[in-house]
């Protein structure tokens, strides 16, 4: 039988020469199924335009759930997920210029791509023809597994490292690279502004950023819920309407009425449906990732000339423009942090949809009991 390891935590590599790989206290799921237990995994050494992160939150999405039960196929294991980071700058590599030791930084979904292909020149690293590189469940370039941000420190190149500004608290800043951004980046694909009937399907991690979002930007927002109780939430966040998914009329009296919708839940929904909602040319955009097939009627594409679409987050400019364009309008997620000891139980939360809005574990914990 399996028993969780409780290893000494690691010592805090900052001083480690630069050859040295760092080794950090991480918590890391063994194998599919099993709960994340406290470890000791490697970094790289400290490359020339390196930096060394020390981890002061980590936000919890659901895709780590996902890729540490293999849900999606491909897991690695073992298994240090965490791709909503913020934290300080303590060691850089002789060649690094963009952060400094000290400086406030987060890190999101990729730690590296091609930087030479089409889509990586044209800022759009997230869809490096080459493939990015993951912050976990990845290996780099070098073949090398990468760990994410449930550890106390992290190794990144600069280029793929964000500056939070002094606006934005970290613990908040974490959810903001995987939470904000990736409604940030189809509201402003699909331009969406004053004028814009845009609603969005489920409000969680994703969801309650999306309407505060597209309320800054302009757009007559609509929150779809199958919860009831969240609607006092949803209008506090600027919503203009809510409807609950639970009453089948709400698909009937809503047909024909939205622009533009974000579908954020990861879970299977009738698609068919979603796409009813749409004005002729609307789009439908999905970036909740199911386990799961969802399937759909083409005719309810073919009617009206409707589109459906695939986001993920932003890219590095993008991403640094969604955390300066939070801190100017005072956007922040709303967050519950919890100690590393905690990870599973919330993991056991956010499936049964039991937080508001977004688990962020204090990396200050990860060493203690």
């Amino acid at each position: 039988m399996h028993t969780p390891a409780d290893p000494p935590p690691a010592e805090a590599p900052t001083d480690a020469p630069a050859e040295a790989p760092v080794k950090v206290t991480a918590y890391a799921a063994p194998f599919a199924g099993a709960p994340l237990e406290r470890t000791v995994i490697e970094h790289r050494p400290l490359g020339g335009r390196d930096v060394l992160i020390e981890v002061a939150y980590c936000g919890i999405c659901h895709s780590d759930i996902h890729q540490s039960r293999d849900e999606w196929g491909g897991a690695l294991y073992p298994m240090v997920p965490g791709h909503e980071i913020a934290g300080t700058v303590t060691a850089a590599g002789p060649e690094a210029s963009l952060h400094r030791v000290g400086d406030r930084v987060g890190v999101g979904c990729f730690v590296d791509s091609c930087r030479t292909c089409a889509n990586c020149r044209a800022g759009l690293q997230q869809y490096c023809l080459d493939t990015p590189v993951g912050t976990y469940n990845d290996t780099d370039y070098e073949g090398r597994p990468t760990y994410g941000g449930y550890a106390t420190h992290l190794v990144v190149d600069e280029r793929y490292v964000l500056r939070v500004p002094d606006a934005v608290d970290l613990r908040e800043a974490a959810p903001l690279l995987c939470a904000g951004v990736t409604p940030y980046s189809v509201l402003r694909h699909w331009q969406a502004g004053p004028g814009t009937r845009f609603a969005v399907v489920g409000l969680g991690g994703v969801g309650h950023m999306a309407v505060q979002l597209a309320h800054a930007l302009g757009a007559r927002t609509t929150v779809l819920s199958h919860t009831p109780a969240k609607e006092e939430d949803a209008l506090r966040l600027g919503a203009d309407h809510f409807h609950t998914t639970a009453d089948p009329a709400v698909f009937e009296a809503l047909a024909g009425s939205f622009d533009l919708i974000l579908h954020t839940v990861p879970v299977t929904v009738p698609l068919d449906a979603c796409l009813a909602l749409l004005r002729t040319d609307g789009t439908l955009v999905t970036v909740g990732s199911p386990p799961l097939e969802q399937p759909m009627n083409v005719f309810s594409l073919i009617n009206l000339r409707k589109s459906m679409a695939g986001s993920l987050a932003g890219g590095i400019g993008q991403t640094q423009e969604l955390l300066d364009f939070c801190a100017q309008h005072g956007l922040r997620p709303r967050i519950e942090v919890i100690p590393a000891t905690r990870i599973n139980e919330a993991y056991e939360r956010v499936v049964a949809g039991d937080v508001r809005y977004r688990f962020v574990i204090d990396g200050s914990t990860y060493g203690t009991d």
